[in-house]
């Protein structure tokens, strides 16, 4: 990764904020295998409603995750553009 195409120190740090949480891992491994309805993601997970509202908010907000509605249910799945850039960066700052 050249300095030119490196995302921002903000972005960066978003990133592994979003990142920085057991339940917003669980999220990500969980989607790393397909889509998932909200209601999925609530039962394995074993969270209220309100509080994997705002973990999927803080990944959505980090590009980690992205959102399709179909009908009256809204599916989630992983943002892999945002996963190459994270996996590049840390490739460029290791030692």
């Amino acid at each position: 990764m050249t300095t030119a195409s490196r995302p921002d120190t903000a972005t960066i740090a978003l990133w592994f904020h979003a990142l920085s949480d057991e339940a917003r891992v669980q999220i990500v491994e969980m989607l790393s295998h397909k889509e998932r309805c909200v209601c999925e993601l609530e039962q394995v997970l074993g969270i209220a409603q309100s509080r994997l509202s705002f973990h999927l908010k803080v990944l959505k907000e980090a590009g980690l995750i992205g959102d399709r509605k179909e009908g009256r249910w809204m599916f989630y799945g992983l943002q892999r553009e945002t996963l190459d850039q994270i996996a590049a960066y840390t490739r460029s700052v290791k030692p």
